[in-house]
């Protein structure tokens, strides 16, 4: 295992661009599968959860090639033509991939098998399996819904409506790829609005997707059978990558940095709501749109943050970045009050817990609650870090190993990580990337 320590940074300056966005990554190697033609796709993220995704897409009949300039090209196999697998579809550690694909097969006659590495195989299903079920797919999971899991997709399937029981974009994603080869009109309602990468894309691919208001909740229509048209996709960077330098720039002094081409599509954005709430200092340069989401550069620079109590409704636009907002809160003046975050103990690793253990070794002051983490920050001193041999025990969670570097670029003693290949699923050049604005 690649033991790593992090240690306090000089000032965090010049330009970087980080990888393209994973859930629209997912999404552009999907859809362009299913549509008929060829599809050209650009700043598609190169880490091992879309390259899985990749991977399935061709065991169903689609032709997925890179080209040497980095772009990928799709031939689709067609909705309503993909191929049944030979072999078990391997997901490795994408929940995003294994929820959204049990959608997609759940409408075709196709039998499949999905399985996942250790950490994915302990994380649940029974969300998507509910609702697919009630369209007429069948299932075979694991104990407590886990993978491995055998699907049998039905053709026709049954159109339903369906009321998210949680906000979870995977799941309403996973009904509407559905509906997509259903008779009929497929609904979602979602109480609370969650990430719209889904709507905006299919609708790109040529999909009837309506969305609509109902009694203060958002409902979205998707009529089935649909004929998917090619598209070029252009893929903006991720502002869940983006977040570790956000946080990295404003906890360090003197910082003065630029992440280019990050996407701020409003059910995605909520670090930058969150972190200016705390005093970030974030501005949007060149603002513009990219293949149907805003996108702009962000300036960031070192800034005092304060403690603030953090509203639960922002939880779905920003889920996978309050392991590194918890890092900034460690090291703010006050106390962060984080609520609504039962959703965390269910993620890579239960990320309430374990970025409650490893702040503690870096010696902040975080005490633990059922739905989150009540952080006392330093008041902009740096963190004690780990001692004595101690390391961070990541639990194979790519964000919290890359949380607890930051964590480290502010810390005394540096901060030393039990393992950082699972970086790799989601940010592969991370390290380079924090070595290069630090030097």
């Amino acid at each position: 295992m690649p033991i790593q320590t992090f240690t306090s940074s000089r000032a965090l300056t010049g330009r970087i661009r980080v990888p393209g966005d994973k859930s629209i990554s997912h999404r552009a190697l999907m859809f362009a599968g299913l549509a008929v033609g060829t599809s050209r796709i650009s700043g598609l993220l190169e880490g091992e959860d879309v390259l899985a995704s990749a991977a399935a897409m061709r065991q169903l009949g689609a032709q997925v090639e890179r080209e040497a300039d980095g772009t990928w090209v799709v031939n689709g196999a067609g909705l309503g033509s993909l191929l049944e697998p030979k072999q078990a579809l391997d997901m490795g550690n994408s929940g995003t991939s294994t929820r959204l694909m049990m959608g997609l097969l759940a409408s075709h006659s196709i039998t499949a098998t999905f399985t996942g590495d250790a950490s994915l195989s302990g994380r649940p299903m029974n969300r998507v399996i509910e609702p697919l079920s009630q369209m007429g797919a069948s299932f075979e999971a694991s104990s407590g819904g886990t993978l491995p899991c055998m699907l049998r997709g039905v053709s026709p399937a049954v159109p339903i409506t369906y009321r998210l029981p949680v906000a979870s974009a995977q799941v309403k994603s996973a009904v509407l790829l559905a509906g997509l080869n259903t008779p009929g009109i497929t609904r979602v309602i979602e109480p609370v609005a969650t990430r719209d990468h889904t709507e905006r894309m299919l609708t790109g691919f040529g999909a009837t997707v309506e969305v609509s208001e109902e009694s203060g909740e958002r409902v979205i229509s998707i009529h089935g059978e649909a004929d998917l048209k090619p598209m070029d996709v252009v893929v903006p960077g991720d502002p869940s990558s983006a977040a570790f330098f956000l946080v990295a720039a404003s906890i360090v002094p003197g910082s003065d940095l630029v992440v280019e081409n990050v996407g701020l599509n409003p059910t995605r954005a909520g670090i930058v709501h969150a972190l200016r709430q705390m005093g970030a200092d974030i501005e949007e340069l060149f603002p513009r749109e990219v293949g149907g989401e805003p996108v702009a550069d962000l300036r960031v620079r070192h800034a005092p943050l304060k403690g603030a109590e953090i509203d639960p409704a922002i939880v779905p636009s920003m889920v996978d970045e309050f392991p590194v907002l918890f890092v900034a809160a460690a090291v703010a003046e006050g106390t962060t009050v984080t609520t609504g975050l039962e959703e965390l103990r269910v993620k890579e690793s239960d990320r309430l817990s374990t970025m409650a253990d490893a702040l503690k070794l870096a010696g902040a002051h975080v005490a633990e609650h059922e739905d989150g983490l009540t952080i006392i920050g330093t008041g902009g001193e740096p963190l004690r870090g780990t001692q004595d041999g101690a390391k961070v025990v990541t639990k194979l969670d790519h964000r919290i190993a890359m949380a607890m570097a930051v964590a480290g670029l502010a810390s005394r003693d540096g901060v030393a990580i039990d393992d950082t290949a699972p970086i790799a699923t989601s940010f592969p050049d991370f390290t380079d990337l924090l070595e290069r604005a630090s030097s």
